[in-house]
């Protein structure tokens, strides 16, 4: 009786043992799917964003700006955090904001510029802008300017805009803004021959 019950428990031990070894497969696979499906939906923020109808200012010198359209087609907020450009050697995002006196004035946008999902980012004269200082050669009207976009994600984005001519009013910055320029804070750009000013239609 002893080795009839021992040969029935066997088969019985293998066959759980199999099932076992078979459920664990199973969730192996399914773990894997999932988490393929997780890394495919983390798409990166450069690839949901469009920009069109750019354009900078043609400088010969000091500070120009860069405008156009950044739209975001994603399903989630993506943020700019830094621009590049081989035709300045500094460049910030720049926001217009007004001061305690209730006058315009730009400065570097903190954070970078965040663009929420389905909506577009208007960069234009007066408003919202790319600023390039220091050019390090002018940047004559129809000059083709490459610029690369970082998001948050350290995902990149590269476009092309078109240089022209514009002659902007004047406009001001607010303290500290300048320092790295070595010019004046709050500056009138037309008493400044040292410095252009950038695009601005306030």
């Amino acid at each position: 009786m002893t080795s009839m019950t021992t040969s029935t428990t066997r088969p019985l031990a293998a066959a759980a043992f199999l099932t076992a070894a078979a459920l664990a497969l199973t969730g192996c696979a399914t773990a894997s799917t999932a988490t393929g499906a997780d890394a495919d939906s983390a798409t990166p923020a450069a690839e949901s964003v469009t920009v069109e109808n750019t354009w900078v200012k043609a400088e010969d010198s000091g500070m120009s700006a860069a405008f156009g359209e950044i739209e975001n087609t994603g399903a989630g907020d993506v943020t700019i955090v830094s621009v590049a450009s081989p035709a300045s050697t500094a460049l910030e995002l720049h926001e217009t904001v007004a001061n305690e006196t209730g006058e315009m004035t730009m400065r570097e946008k903190g954070g970078g510029f965040t663009i929420a999902a389905g909506e577009a980012l208007t960069l234009e004269p007066g408003g919202n802008h790319i600023m390039l200082m220091d050019l390090p050669e002018p940047i004559v009207a129809g000059d083709e300017v490459t610029f690369t976009l970082t998001f948050s994600d350290d995902s990149t984005l590269d476009f092309t805009a078109p240089a022209k001519d514009y002659a902007g009013a004047n406009e001001t910055y607010e303290d500290g803004d300048m320092d790295d320029m070595g010019g004046d804070t709050e500056m009138d750009h037309s008493d400044h021959a040292d410095h252009s000013d950038h695009a601005d239609n306030s």
